[in-house]
């Protein structure tokens, strides 16, 4: 349905978005993802025609909505808008609010549609009521309902839960995406926090010095990051030195060697750095190699414990907070992993993990 194809966008003579392109499908919920100033909310801006292109061009449903000199005015994309502040008129109550952009409806449609829009998010019995009298929550469902309200082919959604508290945020993102689904509209979510983009989002590109590093699904990702950015940025884990194996799908490590998902095309004994994922560490009662305790981060369900090996290197363990380790007390460890990925280290000559073979385990 959108088509982003080799786009670059300038402010002046600085380049903020250099090459970029994806695309996404009817019914798709999508966010960019990335750190501030990597260009997220410009590709956002060059979508809803706030920003021009100085190379490439943006499709929506074969329509050419911006190209080099050629831009669409925003009123004509069919594409709605949430905003991180919400931008709700202060002087408007809630029906005016939602009913703003439906001007050109016959009065009694306008009614329906605003009433169909306050059930689906769920605030029947506020229709009187002034942005100033709402909570966060109530104002960004309302300004949901006002981008929704044209129908729009497309919704782009900047940073619209970061003025949230934490519980509400989370919960209010996958309101948003069951009323997204149940009414097929594809969306792009805007965002630095990578939970919410898991949460929220079929697709996920990760953006970085203006460059889409990988358009992956969350799963995807977390277990087959293309290259060190995007293993840095996304989840949680830690890099160990290991040697490329007799077998090309192996890794010798302090851990022992890792059989892995992937033939790795270079030469026995090459050095790699291994990502190991929290998940991928367990415990072993019996042959495990002894860790130490260096510092545990309590989360309820489970603590995330950083473990020193004997050599110096540390890894991360996802347990179980049933069993609590102190500081400075030893356990033994083992990996259990299926998604094994490697980077060639610094003067290998090789920068990106390859991608596991079709019909690989």
């Amino acid at each position: 349905m959108l088509k982003i194809q080799d786009i670059h966008c300038r402010y002046d003579t600085t380049s903020v978005v250099n090459g970029v392109s994806f695309h996404v499908h009817n019914g798709d919920i999508c966010s960019l993802l990335g750190p501030s100033g990597c260009g997220k909310t410009t590709i956002l801006r060059a979508i809803a025609g706030f920003q021009p292109l100085h190379k490439g061009q943006i499709l929506l449903n074969e329509q050419t909505l911006s190209r080099p000199g050629m831009q669409l005015p925003p009123e004509q994309r069919h594409i709605g808008m949430v905003f991180q502040d919400y931008a709700l008129f202060p002087h408007l109550n809630v029906i005016d609010n939602i009913r703003f952009g439906l001007k050109k409806l016959p009065h009694k449609e306008q009614q329906q549609r605003v009433r169909r829009l306050l059930s689906l998010v769920r605030l029947d019995g506020v229709e009187k009521r002034y942005p100033h009298e709402l909570s966060g929550g109530q104002q960004q469902r309302i300004a949901l309902a006002r981008a929704l309200a044209p129908n729009p082919q497309l919704l782009l959604m900047d940073e619209p839960f970061s003025n949230l508290d934490a519980e509400l945020r989370k919960k209010l993102s996958l309101e948003v995406r069951d009323i997204l689904k149940e009414l097929g509209i594809s969306a792009i979510l805007v965002t630095h926090d990578q939970h919410e983009a898991f949460a929220f989002s079929d697709q996920v590109g990760l953006l970085h010095g203006g460059h889409l590093q990988q358009w992956d699904t969350p799963f995807n990702l977390y277990h087959e990051p293309t290259n060190r950015i995007v293993a840095d940025f996304i989840g949680e884990g830690c890099f160990l030195p290991g040697l490329i194996g007799t077998e090309s799908n192996t890794v010798n490590t302090e851990l022992g060697a890792l059989i892995g998902n992937r033939a790795y095309p270079w030469p026995t004994g090459t050095p790699v750095d291994v990502l190991l994922r929290p998940d991928d560490i367990v415990l072993s009662d019996f042959g495990g190699l002894r860790a130490t305790v260096e510092r545990k981060i309590f989360s309820g369900s489970a603590t995330v414990y950083t473990l020193r090996l004997p050599t110096g290197s540390v890894v991360e363990a996802l347990l179980p907070s049933h069993r609590d380790f102190q500081l400075g007390e030893t356990v033994q460890i083992s990996t259990e992993l299926e998604h094994l990925i490697a980077f060639a280290q610094e003067g290998a000559n090789f920068e990106h993990a390859p991608r596991p073979h079709s019909g690989a385990a």
